[in-house]
């Protein structure tokens, strides 16, 4: 009972380069494999909330498009969730380079649909200026010199009496159309100014 018995050490093996990566660990760590997963199964939810058009454009494996288009399908809750789970195990699935590409195109539709946004926004926003000032056409003219300002000027006339008289607004819709024309759809500088509320 009282013999003492030494205990040996334990061997292990030498870890070899792979094993180790440059801060010494030989394995990611459980909490980081936790947040790929759930970056994943993000990236996963996002595609599903995609507008059709917008899906169609998405570099998606088969496999994944499927799952996809059933999660979109399904109204049932718990049918939903079920499909929702299985599309993030459908996401870890694709290598690297796949979930990259796909990464890329919805970061890039993202970014369209902002500066859409924001240009909607100005547009909006010039649209009421020029109906409660009449300086504003003015400044609009001299910002916009190609501009045909006699329109404008019948366009922002017949909005304010359509107003008043609480009339469907056609004129007040033709003025958004003829901003919209006036600004040009490639003029990237109209809308900067507008980035923080189109996010609002």
């Amino acid at each position: 009972m009282n013999r003492k018995t030494r205990i040996q050490p334990i061997e292990t093996a030498p870890a070899t380069e792979q094993d180790v990566d440059d801060n010494g660990y030989d394995r990611p760590s459980k909490s980081q494999l936790k947040r790929d997963m759930h970056a994943l199964q993000e990236l996963g939810e996002a595609l599903i909330a995609l507008p059709k058009d917008a899906l169609k454009r998405m570099p998606m494996p088969e496999k994944l498009d499927e799952a996809v288009r059933e999660a979109r399908r399904i109204t049932d809750h718990e049918g939903k969730r079920r499909q929702v789970q299985y599309v993030g195990r459908v996401m870890r699935s694709l290598v690297d380079d796949e979930t990259a590409a796909l990464r890329t195109a919805l970061d890039s539709y993202r970014g369209v649909n902002r500066a859409e946004t924001a240009k909607l926004h100005w547009i909006e926003r010039t649209r009421e200026k020029l109906l409660a000032d009449d300086a504003a056409l003015t400044e609009f003219i001299r910002q916009h010199p190609g501009v045909d300002a006699q329109e404008g000027r019948t366009l922002i006339r017949n909005a304010r009496k359509e107003r008043e008289q609480q009339k469907p607004p056609r004129y007040f819709r033709e003025l958004f159309q003829w901003i919209k024309n006036a600004a040009g759809v490639e003029d990237d500088d109209a809308p900067e100014d507008d980035d923080d509320q189109a996010d609002a």
